[in-house]
């Protein structure tokens, strides 16, 4: 019996065997299965740890770069501010002094314009004072020259009337010594013709 037992033992420690290999590979597929959706899910959440760790470290190197850079841009701005203000004051001093130069210029132009002006309006005024004079003694010169034209045309008219005066005398004389001669002829030719 011994060898029979030992035949079962042997195969019942077989059928044991696969007995506990069939238990523990179906048990141990579920344990790694189980483990397996454990350790995805575990992985998964440490994925989603690592991405949350990845954006939050992405932000604040992004917000670190953006503060820099926004303290770069102000730094600029503010330097080109600056340069631009010692441009603006510099161009407008030099403006400033240009038209300075320019009004002082315009000055000595305009008071040597007034000083040639004033030297023509009195070269003007003794001009016109010395036309004056002139015109003045043309004036009396005409005046005295009308004058004895007037009176020279007056006697000339007075000698024109007593020589029309005489002539009228003398047309006078003649119609009525026409008249008479032919009042004494009628007279004559009508007593010629009474006694003749």
């Amino acid at each position: 019996m011994i060898p029979a037992t030992s035949q079962m033992k042997e195969e019942l420690e077989g059928w044991i065997a696969s007995m506990i290999e069939k238990i523990l590979r179906e048990k141990f597929t579920d344990f790694v299965m189980e483990h397996e959706k454990k350790a995805k899910e575990i992985s998964l959440i440490e994925r989603l740890i690592r991405v949350e760790e990845e954006l939050r470290s992405m932000r604040e190197f992004e917000e670190k770069r953006f503060e820099a850079l926004l303290t770069e841009m102000n730094t600029r701005f503010e330097a080109l501010q600056k340069e631009m203000n010692t441009r603006f004051e510099a161009l407008q001093k030099e403006m400033n002094t240009r038209f300075e130069a320019l009004q002082k210029e315009m000055n000595t132009r305009f008071e040597a314009m007034n000083a040639r002006f004033e030297a023509l309006q009195k070269e003007m005024n003794t001009r016109f004072e010395a036309m004056n004079a002139r015109f003045e003694a043309l004036q009396k010169e005409m005046n005295t020259r009308f004058e004895a034209f007037q009176r020279e045309m007056h006697s000339r008219f007075e000698a024109m009337n007593v020589r029309f005066e005489a002539l009228e005398k003398r047309f006078n004389f003649l119609q009525w010594f026409v008249a008479g001669a032919f009042t004494l002829l009628t007279i004559l030719i009508s007593v010629l013709k009474i006694f003749g």
